[in-house]
């Protein structure tokens, strides 16, 4: 064989090599950008469910303060009608008298 032949068969063996080395970091450097996407979906979902969990505390809270301000509103207005009682005076309602209580 000849120097030539010999040294066009080395070149062509370390260019494929040189491709085969790109090609694997390639593949390398996807599979680390899908882990981290994987990953950065992950940690979303976790704040979504977090998220979730503070509106529904919140939620939960406002229906009892609600709770809590009908129930006053109902002993206000108990305690308005038995001051009426007491001095014999008419309703001040705003409602009708004939409305349901």
């Amino acid at each position: 064989m000849s120097t030539v032949l010999i040294i066009v068969i080395v070149v062509v063996a370390l260019i494929i090599v040189a491709m085969l080395v790109a090609a694997s970091r390639k593949a390398s450097r996807r599979r680390q950008l899908g882990q981290a996407q994987t990953a950065a979906v992950k940690d979303d979902a976790r704040h979504h469910h977090g998220r979730a969990e503070e509106k529904r505390a919140e939620a939960e809270l406002a229906e009892e303060q609600a709770k809590r301000a009908r129930a006053e509103a109902e002993l206000d207005e108990h305690r308005a009608e038995s001051r009426e009682e007491e001095i014999g005076a008419e309703p001040t309602e705003e409602r009708p008298a004939d409305a349901p209580r």
